[in-house]
């Protein structure tokens, strides 16, 4: 299948568990795959998100420009052979979904209006998503401290920040700040 013709970017959403006493050769690795992806054609970026104090799990968004591109990092001998290298640090192994990119949150009333610039999309997002994974695994923290660093409360953190996100603060901020995201004339 050629996925070569979509128009928005996908992002591959990599959760790792690194063993306990593990991280720092972790962060290495990291260190050394993230240049790699970057030098592959149609890489838009990479981000790294960091477990809090006392949880595991990282959570590393790659965006590709489309998924033929993507697909080609993924099955490269260069990502394989990394993926291996870090199998023996990881506590459950590497776990990743395909994602396709943020626009369906941008999409405008009529199929015949703009969309807003990627720049613009990627502010919103971040200033979406950054404050909701930061406060959602505090609060279930708080409320439920037994789930901290379990997989059963990663998946409630997980579902909960997808939920706001989805449900509640994309659509608010999305008609608060319309008049920024596609000024009038556009």
């Amino acid at each position: 299948m050629n996925y070569s013709t979509q128009q928005d970017h996908v992002t591959l959403v990599i959760t790792h568990s690194p063993l306990p006493g593990k991280t720092r050769e972790y962060e290495a690795w990291l260190e050394e795959i993230m240049p790699m992806a970057a030098s592959f054609t149609g890489h838009l970026g990479v981000n790294v998100i960091r477990p809090r104090e006392g949880e595991t799990a990282y959570t590393i968004l790659v965006r590709f420009a489309d998924l033929d591109r993507l697909y080609a990092w993924i099955h490269s001998p260069d990502r394989q052979a990394l993926v291996a290298k870090v199998s023996g640090l990881l506590d459950q192994g590497d776990r990743f979904e395909i994602r396709p990119g943020a626009a369906f949150w941008f999409t405008p009333q009529t199929k015949k209006g703009p969309t807003p610039a990627k720049w613009k999309q990627y502010l919103l997002t971040l200033g979406v998503i950054f404050p909701s994974t930061n406060f959602v695994p505090w609060f279930w923290g708080t409320l439920l401290p037994a789930g901290k660093g379990t997989l059963w409360g990663h998946l409630l953190n997980d579902a909960s920040v997808v939920a706001l996100v989805v449900f509640f603060w994309m659509p608010l901020v999305t008609r608060l700040l319309k008049n920024w995201l596609i000024p009038k004339g556009q």
